[in-house]
């Protein structure tokens, strides 16, 4: 058999479930997943073998209407990666657009303008243990009037139902070609980078309203010690004093808190023990700062943004 190897976009709006389904196919954490929106804030590549297959997985920001520069840049972020692919998925919440006419609609305007581009798109309809079958149907048939999909499947990312299905397909769909990665590898996130997201990760999990939109996290310093440990220092940028204050907790409670889910967390990621130092710094207007936001690896949108 020919090797294959290519690239599938996983896109949707947020909370549609592309993180976890990402780490459903990859078998490993290798993204962030918190039960609040627009968590993912760059692209994240998966490397996962099929048989003579390598499909580099895009995990994707979630589509939504910006506001902000860093938003903006989340978004085309996404766009980015449906332009790259050679299969896109869109990734719908079954139940949200079951219930919602606004979330549908939606679900079908980024169908549409994903459609406008070359590559083979996909229906992938998540969260189906949440919605009776009859209504699955109902929901197939309307997106199919927004867009022409080459496929629809349905799956739970969260129990895992359809998802061999969906990694055989993606194998098959694959054009030959060389692999890109080794095949050990899993993603082309650094350690460092890795790092940042956790902890950002459990600043989304122990804090609410809009302290983690606030809120983003630099790796300052990862070194190996000669007992096999690692020490990283990292720094909590915050654009508001009260979110400071929030983070920091009374007598450095919650920070404590953070620091301990998380290095508990990188711990078990890196394989290794793990001493965590954070700093929580204000930093106002950070996430309108293209100079913050390239720093972030993340990059200023294009006019237009389209696939």
């Amino acid at each position: 058999m020919s090797a294959r190897c290519g690239f599938a976009a996983l896109i949707g709006a947020p909370n549609a479930g592309k993180s976890t389904l990402l780490n459903r196919l990859a078998g490993a954490k290798l993204a962030i997943v918190t039960p609040k929106a627009q968590t993912t804030r760059g692209r994240v590549l998966g490397i996962v073998m099929r048989g003579e297959s390598q499909i580099l997985l895009l995990d994707t920001p979630g589509i939504f209407t910006p506001r902000r520069r860093l938003d903006q840049v989340m978004v085309e972020a996404a766009w980015n990666s449906a332009r790259e692919a050679d299969t896109i998925l869109l990734l719908v919440d079954s139940r949200a657009a079951d219930a919602n006419a606004e979330a549908r609609a939606a679900a079908g305007e980024i169908a549409a303008r994903l459609a406008e581009g070359g590559a083979a798109l996909w229906l992938v309809l998540n969260k189906i243990d949440l919605l009776a079958p009859h209504r699955l149907l109902a929901l197939t048939a309307a997106l199919h009037e927004a867009a022409p999909f080459a496929e629809t499947l349905m799956i739970s990312a969260t129990t895992g139902d359809g998802v061999a299905t969906l990694l055989d397909r993606l194998a098959q769909a694959m054009p030959e070609g060389p692999h890109l990665y080794p095949e050990d590898q899993l993603s082309d996130l650094s350690d460092r980078a890795m790092a940042a997201e956790i902890v950002r990760e459990q600043i989304f999990l122990q804090t609410h309203a809009e302290v983690p939109y606030g809120a983003t996290v630099v790796t300052e310093s990862f070194r190996p010690l000669e007992d096999g440990s690692v020490r990283i220092e990292a720094t909590i940028h915050v654009d508001r004093p009260g979110h400071k204050a929030i983070l920091i907790g009374a007598k450095g409670a919650r920070i404590r808190e953070i620091g301990a889910r998380a290095r508990a967390a990188l711990g078990r990621l890196l394989e290794r023990d793990v001493h965590l130092f954070l700093v929580v710094k204000q930093d106002p207007g950070w996430h309108d700062d293209p100079r913050r936001l390239r720093a972030l690896g993340l990059e200023t949108p294009h006019p237009g943004g389209k696939p």
